[in-house]
C-alpha cells in the first residue's frame, strides 16, 4: 500500500513537469527555450495586445513600477529573479484573481517555479492589484491563456 501510495505520487509529479514544459500550439507564449528571438533574460515571448482598456493602462503603469523587475516587461519572467505571469500556469481557472491579491499582500512560497519565494509587496493596495491583473489577463487574452 506505501509503494502504491509513492508510484502514484511520483506519477503525479512526472506528469505535472511534463504539463508545465509542453510546448503549446494554441499561440500561447513560447518557452525560452524554443526558436523564438525573447529580450535579454526574458522566459517567454508575449504579444502584446494594440489597445488596453482605462484599467488595463492604470495596470500597465503599476506593472512596470512594482512587478516587472521581477517579472519582466510585459509579464515575460526574468531569468533568475521572477517567473511569467502570461504563461498557463497563471490562467484564470488556475490562478483566480485573487490569488495575486493575496500573493501580493501575503506573499508565496515557491511552488511552480525555483526562483525562491516572493516577499509580501508594501504600499500596494488591492485596487491597484486589480488594475495590474487586469492588464496581465489582457496580455493573457492576447496570447491565448484564457
Amino acid at each position: 500500500m506505501k509503494w502504491a501510495a509513492i508510484f502514484f505520487a511520483l506519477i503525479a509529479m512526472v506528469a505535472g513537469a511534463w504539463y508545465v514544459t509542453q510546448p503549446d500550439d494554441s499561440g500561447a507564449p513560447t518557452e525560452a527555450g524554443n526558436s523564438a528571438i525573447l529580450p535579454q533574460g526574458a522566459i517567454v515571448a508575449v504579444a502584446v495586445p494594440s489597445a488596453f482598456s482605462e484599467q488595463e493602462q492604470m495596470g500597465k503603469r503599476g506593472f512596470d513600477a512594482i512587478c516587472a523587475s521581477c517579472h519582466g516587461t510585459n509579464a515575460q519572467g526574468r531569468e533568475g529573479a521572477g517567473p511569467p505571469l502570461v504563461h498557463k500556469i497563471y490562467e484564470p481557472n488556475h490562478h483566480g484573481d485573487m490569488a495575486f491579491v493575496l500573493a501580493a499582500k501575503n506573499g508565496v512560497r515557491s511552488h511552480h517555479w525555483r526562483f525562491g519565494n516572493m516577499p509580501p509587496v508594501k504600499g500596494i493596495t488591492q485596487a491597484d492589484v486589480l488594475n495590474i491583473v487586469a492588464y496581465v489577463r489582457a496580455l493573457q487574452r492576447e496570447n491565448g491563456i484564457k
